[in-house]
C-alpha cells in the first residue's frame, strides 16, 4: 500500500463516520500520511483526527477513537494505535508490502511516474549560472516524470563545455524560441528521459510567465568532479544552502553519500546476478524479520535482530517524494530520498543468497525480489537526477 492508497484509506474511514453520524464534518479532500514521528509507531501516522476536532466540536482523542474503529478494519491494515494528543499510528498488513513490491517490480524505474499526461504546463527559467541551469534541468525531468509539460529557458547561451560533461539542455535562450534539437532533456546515452505518455504532448505558449529557479551559486567550477559527481554535489543541498564543491564527491566511502546510493544500486544487481547462478529468481512474498550477523562495510553496526519494515516505508514513500520534488521545484528532496533507501538496503544484501548448503527458499526469493525493487527505485531516481547508476561499483 502507497501512502496515496492509505491517504484514501483515512478519507473513507472518515466518510463511513459521517455516514454513521458518529461525526458532523465536511470530509476534506486529502488526508496527509506521513513517516511517524518522535513518539510514534508503525508504518505511517496522520493528524486527521485533530484536523477534525475544532469542526467535529469533540476532543481529538475522542476523533481519534471512532476513526481508528473504521480503519483498522481497512484491507491492507493490521493495526492503528492512538498516540499523543490524536494522531494515529498506522502499521501495514504483510500483504500490503507484497503489494508493493509486486508494484515496484512491475513498473521499474518508472514507480511514482505518473499514469499519463496532466494538463500541467510549467514554463521554468535560470541565470546563466552553472548550478541554476543543472537545478533547472533536474526539475524539469522530475516535472515530466508527473506527466507535465515543461519548457526551460536560459538568459544566454549556455557554454558547450555545460553541455558536454553535465548534460544540461534549454529549450529557448533569452526571449526566443526553441532551437531545433535541445527542445528535450536527454539522458546521458542520449534517451529521453520523460513519460512515455507526455512524449508527444502539447506544449502551450512560452509567452507565459516563467517560474525563475535562482538557487545559491556554486562557490566554483563543478566540471572537474564529472558528470555524476557535480550533478549530485549541486542538487543534494537545499536550494538555499550553499553547495560544497570538493573531490569528497569521488571517494568510496561511507561520508560520501552518492557513494552510498551507487553502491546500493550495485549491489542488489549482483544479488540478482548471483541468484541467477545459482538458479533461483525473485518471487515477490512476506518478508519476516530475519535473524543472523551481518557485515558489510558501510554498516558500522552487527545487530543480531533486523526488519525489512524502514526499507518497505522508504520505497513506498517514493511516489510521494517524487510529488513534492515537483510541486516544490525541490530535486534535494529526490537526493536526501535516495540517500534513506540506499541506507535501508544495505543491510540486507548479506542475507538474500543461500550460504553453504542452504537450498534457496520462498524467503530467499522473497527477499531479493525486495532487493530489486530497491534497486529499481534507486535507480530511477538517479535517472531523474540525471547521474548514471551503474551495476558495477
Amino acid at each position: 500500500m502507497t501512502p496515496v492508497e492509505l491517504s484514501r484509506s483515512v478519507l473513507c474511514a472518515v466518510r463511513r463516520a459521517v455516514d454513521e453520524g458518529e461525526l458532523a464534518v465536511a470530509v476534506p479532500e486529502r488526508a496527509l500520511v506521513t513517516v511517524p514521528g518522535r513518539g510514534g509507531c508503525g508504518d505511517y501516522a496522520t493528524n486527521i483526527a485533530l484536523q477534525l476536532a475544532r469542526p467535529a466540536g469533540q476532543p481529538a482523542l475522542r476523533v481519534a477513537e471512532i476513526l481508528r474503529s473504521h480503519l483498522a478494519g481497512a484491507d491492507g491494515v493490521a493495526d492503528v494505535v492512538v498516540t499523543g494528543p490524536g494522531f494515529l499510528n498506522i502499521r501495514l498488513g504483510g500483504t500490503a508490502s507484497v503489494a508493493l513490491v509486486e508494484e515496484i517490480l512491475r513498473r521499474g524505474d518508472r514507480y511514482g511516474y505518473a499514469n499519463g499526461p496532466s494538463a500541467d504546463f510549467v514554463p521554468l527559467s535560470c541565470p546563466r549560472e552553472v548550478r541554476a541551469v543543472v537545478v533547472m534541468d533536474a526539475v524539469a525531468r522530475i516535472l515530466r516524470s508527473q506527466g507535465a509539460a515543461v519548457r526551460t529557458r536560459c538568459e544566454a547561451e549556455l557554454p558547450q563545455e555545460w553541455v558536454d560533461v553535465l548534460g544540461v539542455r534549454v529549450d529557448t535562450v533569452g526571449g526566443g524560441s526553441s532551437r531545433p534539437g535541445e527542445s528535450d532533456t536527454v539522458g546521458r546515452r542520449g534517451d529521453d528521459t520523460r513519460p512515455r505518455a507526455t512524449r508527444h504532448q502539447a506544449v502551450p505558449s512560452d509567452d507565459l510567465p516563467h517560474y525563475a529557479l535562482r538557487p545559491v551559486p556554486a562557490p566554483l567550477d563543478p566540471l572537474f568532479l564529472g558528470r555524476d559527481a557535480a550533478r549530485w554535489a549541486l542538487l543534494h543541498p537545499a536550494e538555499h544552502d550553499r553547495p560544497r564543491v570538493t573531490d569528497e564527491h569521488l571517494v568510496q566511502r561511507e561520508s560520501n553519500p552518492l557513494f552510498r546510493v551507487r553502491y546500493a544500486y550495485a549491489r542488489t544487481r549482483a544479488l540478482s546476478r548471483n541468484a541467477a547462478d545459482l538458479g533461483f529468481s525473485a518471487e515477490p512474498g512476506p518478508v519476516e524479520p530475519f535473524t543472523g550477523q551481518f557485515t558489510d562495510r558501510l554498516t558500522s553496526q552487527s545487530p543480531a535482530h533486523l526488519t525489512p519494515h524502514a526499507l518497505h516505508t522508504a520505497l513506498a514513500d517514493h511516489p510521494r517524494v517524487l510529488a513534492q520534488a515537483a510541486a516544490h521545484r525541490a530535486p534535494d528532496r529526490l537526493a536526501r530520498h535516495l540517500v534513506a533507501v540506499a541506507d535501508a538496503v544495505l543491510p540486507l544484501p548479506a542475507v538474500v543468497l543461500p550460504r553453504g548448503a542452504e537450498k534457496p527458499s520462498a524467503a530467499h526469493r522473497a527477499r531479493l525480489a525486495l532487493a530489486e525493487a530497491a534497486g529499481a527505485v534507486l535507480a530511477g531516481g538517479l535517472t531523474l537526477l540525471g547521474i548514471d547508476a551503474p551495476e558495477h561499483l
